[in-house]
């Protein structure tokens, strides 16, 4: 089973990682977030025209489910990496995140529901009228 780290061991090692391979110089605000979505595409590949249940079986596939890993784990190598490169504390702004995204979707409102915010703000303007 691979070692625990915590997540502040995970971002000094990529940073040590994209250091000594002198690339610090490609990883613009731009390139990175390019990457992010590159490689969440790759993510997706792996779902494109699977059905719900087959995307679900795929999980279950000691091979399918490794790429798949591989893949998350690109995806947040380039997240830290970012947050690393332009002093964003990622623990502060996913509270922050998580917070705002609990106004926008109450549960008594969206519990078992899975619509925009939107609708919901629909919904509480009629209740208001």
């Amino acid at each position: 089973m691979p070692e625990r780290i915590t997540l502040q061991e995970i971002k000094e090692r990529i940073s040590r990682f994209i250091s000594k391979r002198n690339w610090e110089q490609y990883h613009s605000p731009k390139n990175i977030s390019m990457s992010i979505a590159i490689e969440a595409a790759e993510l997706m590949e792996h779902f494109q025209w699977l059905s719900p249940e087959e995307s679900r079986d795929l999980l279950g596939n000691a091979a399918g489910r490794a790429e798949i890993e591989d893949e998350l784990a690109d995806i947040a190598i380039y997240v830290l990496d970012f947050c690393n490169l332009f002093s964003i504390d990622i623990e502060k702004i996913i509270a922050r995140k998580l917070g705002k995204t609990a106004k926008k979707y109450p549960v008594r409102l969206v519990k078992g529901k899975a619509h925009k915010y939107t609708y919901y703000q629909k919904l509480k303007r009629k209740s208001k009228a």
